[in-house]
């Protein structure tokens, strides 16, 4: 996969961000928050492809968003070395995005790339109903993980498949 490398500590410091950006806008608008990102293992996060992709996924959120008639409060939107992402401040309940976003999230291949949180006023991030399918054996993908049943250049091959077909596929759309 190309792109830039970048390590652990970055990672680790992205996350904490994240959650001071969430925790700002939750504590803003008192409202739920959609927060985005791309689901890409390995010590590459982002490049051409990924972008593409991530840009797909913030138009499926917004368009559902919009037809479900969900006010947009607040747009943040972040374009790193450790991947991009994207903060939505919504006037909704967070049961009505949670479930939005899980459609959004298992309506195509490259769905399963996306990383989709919603986060209540609670600061709760809340769990989807069913469990994510590994990319390569559709086990639990959580399970996987953890077992490291995959090797890293296993899932990178798997998702640049996605994303060259996928983004083909959209291409043409």
């Amino acid at each position: 996969m190309q792109g830039v490398e970048v390590g652990i500590e970055e990672v680790l410091l992205c996350r904490e961000r994240r959650v001071d950006i969430q925790n700002e806008m939750i504590k803003k608008y008192n409202t739920p928050l959609i927060s985005f990102t791309m689901n890409i293992p390995g010590p590459i996060k982002t490049n051409g492809q990924i972008k593409k992709a991530f840009n797909i996924g913030k138009n499926l959120i917004l368009e559902n968003l919009k037809e479900n008639n969900i006010v947009v409060l607040e747009i943040k939107e972040l374009d790193e070395s450790t991947g991009n992402e994207l903060f939505i401040s919504v006037d909704s309940t967070a049961d009505k995005v949670k479930n939005i976003t899980v459609n959004i999230e298992e309506s195509s291949q490259l769905g399963r790339l996306f990383d989709v949180d919603v986060i209540d006023v609670n600061f709760e991030k809340l769990s989807r109903k069913s469990f994510r399918k590994c990319l390569i054996c559709e086990e639990q993908a959580q399970e996987c993980g953890r077992s490291r049943k995959h090797s890293i250049e296993e899932l990178q091959n798997k998702v640049e498949e996605i994303l060259e077909k996928e983004l083909l596929q959209n291409n043409k759309k």
